[in-house]
């Protein structure tokens, strides 16, 4: 490997006077444009903050304070007034579930609508508020399935149905939700005359969830052994 010279070590490989002389020259030729994208970032930032402080903050608290008429006609099973006019003056689960659907409560009350209107007997607009609700933990999410359930079985929308029972029971996983979903899901099928599929979720509640209230004292057996003598 051949050996550079003493004055070729000595020789800066890298001028830095003329590197800050190019970032200089940059700088002044762009200034308006560098001072431009700077000031817009400082704006960006600024401008979110102050959405989060200033808007969305004291919105979802205004949300929370609107909502508590219609929960309690909800509670006391007054779907329709829980609606559209719980009361003095304040909105129902439709216009909170409109004016204020970026906040949690406003959230929250796409699923009172929706299982509001599941009640009521409406079930293509039970559907519509229940899908616009954003569930994210797994009760929450096995609750809305299993009511859109509900409401497409009530349509004889079986196989929609029977695929939001069976997401309910495998959003859920626990001993109370999933084995009830799951029957749902099996009855639904055997109705269908689809009885190796019935059978499959017979025999997962009695597998994995015997200790439930479906799966205790040997009442699925029943449904077990119904559908293998068909």
């Amino acid at each position: 490997m051949a050996k550079r010279r003493k004055d070729e070590l000595e020789e800066p490989l890298v001028d830095l006077g003329d590197v800050s002389k190019q970032a200089r020259g940059f700088f002044e030729e762009n200034q308006a444009l560098v001072i431009g994208v700077v000031a817009g970032i400082a704006l960006l930032v600024v401008g979110y903050f102050a959405y989060l402080n200033f808007y969305k903050a004291p919105r979802a608290q205004e949300a929370v304070a609107q909502m508590h008429r219609a929960e309690f006609a909800y509670e006391q099973d007054s779907f329709a007034k829980a609606l559209n006019d719980p009361g003095g003056d304040f909105p129902g689960f439709i216009d909170l579930a409109s004016n204020y659907g970026g906040t949690p409560s406003g959230n929250l009350a796409h699923y009172y609508a929706g299982v509001s209107f599941l009640r009521l007997g409406n079930y293509d607009k039970a559907i519509k508020y229940l899908n616009r609700y954003s569930a994210k933990e797994p009760f929450t999410k096995a609750m809305k399935k299993g009511m859109l359930g509900d409401a497409y079985s009530e349509l004889e929308k079986y196989d929609k149905a029977i695929s939001n029972y069976k997401s309910a029971a495998n959003a859920s996983g626990d001993d109370l939700t999933a084995p009830y979903y799951l029957k749902k899901a099996g009855m639904l099928l055997e109705m269908q005359g689809d009885y190796s599929g019935a059978l499959s979720q017979y025999e997962k509640i009695r597998d994995d969830f015997y200790t439930s209230q479906q799966g205790q004292a040997g009442g699925i057996e029943k449904y077990i052994a119904r559908v293998q003598g068909k």
